[in-house]
């Protein structure tokens, strides 16, 4: 494939995605076309790089879409050689630390600390301010703090392709937030643990207690744990 039948190719996959409702079928299709485009393509050595890294760029946008996090891991370590491999070859990316962040959001989400933490340090410090990377590091900060109420508040706010992941993270939360109440408490009114897991209303709380087999009884829950059970 020589550069400008995958740059049109590229063109259609993009207009694609910027649909409100994206057909993921055809983008995935097309998208495993530049993939493999990208594997024999033609052209001046700068060129190449930046297309392909606007093919990965995209594929991101692509699994978020589609909701796939294996997809999503898989194109950010792709990114990762034009992003600190290549950047003497090509020009710096405007989407880098917007990609980066959303990095970060999902590690965040799904309480990969360790991880979280090697991938900020190696992003530069003066881009530790930029907004992109500030709004997981805040994220993190309101989760040690357990100001959570903040953390729900903000995904209110987010743009569409940040919402998956918050979803996620306050899905994470709720569960720890779960755990713990499980073993302080033997009784727990349904009010309570509404107002506890940030719940809109019974009928979540019902979902989410059901997932987790927790012993309905006299308008709340009654929990059996060794701290309590032990005589």
């Amino acid at each position: 494939m020589d550069i400008q039948a995958a740059q049109q190719l590229l063109d259609k996959f993009k207009h694609l995605l910027a649909q409100p409702h994206t057909n993921t079928e055809e983008a995935n299709n097309l998208l495993n076309k530049l993939k493999i485009g990208l594997t024999s393509i033609k052209g001046p050595q700068q060129a190449v790089l930046l297309l392909s890294r606007d093919v990965f760029e995209n594929a991101v946008e692509l699994s978020i879409k589609c909701k796939d996090i294996p997809s999503f891991e898989r194109y950010i370590a792709q990114l990762k050689p034009y992003y600190y491999d290549f950047d003497s070859l090509i020009p710096p990316s405007q989407n880098k630390y917007q990609i980066l962040g959303l990095n970060l959001l999902c590690l965040l989400a799904q309480n990969r600390i360790a991880e979280f933490h090697s991938e900020l340090e190696l992003i530069p410090l003066d881009q530790h301010h930029s907004k992109f990377i500030q709004h997981p590091l805040s994220l993190e900060s309101w989760m040690m703090e357990g100001a959570f109420k903040k953390i729900w508040n903000d995904r209110a706010e987010c743009a569409p392709q940040y919402v998956f992941f918050m979803d996620i993270l306050i899905n994470t939360i709720r569960n720890e937030i779960a755990d713990c109440f499980q073993k302080a408490y033997e009784f727990l009114p349904k009010d309570d643990a509404r107002r506890l897991l940030l719940f809109s209303s019974v009928d979540q709380l019902e979902d989410f207690a059901a997932e987790r087999e927790w012993t309905e009884s006299k308008g709340g829950y009654t929990f059996q744990n060794k701290a309590n059970t032990q005589t």
